[in-house]
């Protein structure tokens, strides 16, 4: 798990009239214990919103260790921002049983309405001249709303959720997805979906449409990272690890149990692509004419990232 021990953060906490959490903000969270640095005044936007039922209220939240579970919402909502604040990295804390603390909210231009009170709360506000846009129904909210990181580019908000981590220089698309615990330790461009406890590293593409597979759908345990340098080509997947500077060819999607050939030298040797998993240095192609999957070591650049996009966020 963590050598960071525990955290700490002052938040203003979203709560309905029957004492349910739907969700908390922390401007300033830190690692470690509760220090006056920490603090930070927020009595001022403590209030009572009548067309919601809610009220928004400073909370004060520690956590003793960031190994343990969590065991609360608060305690989530201070994970989830310590990843999107960049202070941990994925898969360094232990975010085991959140969804079951995690209320299922309507995520709102307003704020969090409780998904059994959209109705009342639709006509409150028509009733007060507001109206009421909904962004989705989700247990997550997307980073943005509680946490802008430095030197990236996101094009569409609603496409990376609040526990995602974006390291500087990231750059986003439209079409890109970051999920929680998930993300990029350098520059990255982000075109395809990353999944939930997937790590990308440096200096490596993600194509239009591609997908790195996660641990949540199936109820997998296997995660996946990707190195840097790297380049998985538009439509293209993978269910393995790869190593620096290897291409996935576009279109092409690479489970474990992928049966492949690997060309080395004048040898070829059949195998399943979970054994060249975190391997570096190859290149996952399709045979156009007799439709095999291979595998192949490379050299050279693939032309890298375009430096003029990333450079200056």
């Amino acid at each position: 798990m963590t050598d960071l021990q525990g955290a700490f953060g002052v938040g203003l906490a979203t709560v309905t009239a029957a004492g349910t959490i739907l969700d908390v903000w922390y401007p300033k969270p830190v690692l470690g214990r509760e220090t006056a640095d920490a603090h930070i005044d927020l009595s001022a936007a403590e209030r009572t919103d009548a067309i919601r039922e809610v009220r928004l209220c400073v909370v004060r939240t520690e956590i003793t260790d960031l190994a343990d579970a969590a065991v609360d919402t608060a305690d989530v909502y201070l994970r989830l921002h310590l990843l999107s604040t960049r202070l941990v990295k994925p898969r360094s804390i232990n975010l085991d049983g959140i969804f079951a603390l995690l209320p299922n909210n309507v995520w709102t231009n307003l704020g969090p309405v409780p998904a059994e009170n959209i109705d009342t709360v639709r006509l409150a506000a028509a009733i007060a001249g507001t109206r009421l846009s909904v962004y989705g129904v989700d247990k997550f909210p997307r980073m943005t709303d509680y946490v802008v990181p430095s030197g990236v580019r996101i094009a569409h908000a609603d496409r990376v959720r609040l526990g995602a981590h974006l390291a500087a220089g990231t750059t986003v698309m439209h079409e890109g997805f970051c999920n929680f615990n998930a993300g990029t330790l350098g520059s990255s461009m982000v075109e395809g979906r990353i999944s939930q406890g997937v790590l990308v590293g440096d200096g490596s593409d993600i194509g239009g449409g591609a997908s790195i597979m996660g641990t949540l759908s199936g109820g997998g345990s296997t995660v996946v990272s990707i190195g840097e340098r790297c380049l998985l080509g538009a439509n293209a997947g993978v269910g393995i690890s790869l190593g620096d500077d290897c291409i996935v060819e576009a279109g092409l999607y690479v489970t474990a149990g992928t049966k492949l050939h690997l060309l080395e030298g004048k040898s070829t040797r059949v195998m399943k692509a979970a054994d060249l998993s975190g391997r570096s240095g190859l290149l996952f192609r399709r045979n156009s004419i007799n439709g095999s999957v291979e595998a192949l070591p490379r050299a050279g650049s693939w032309g890298g990232l375009n430096v003029a996009l990333h450079a200056g966020q």
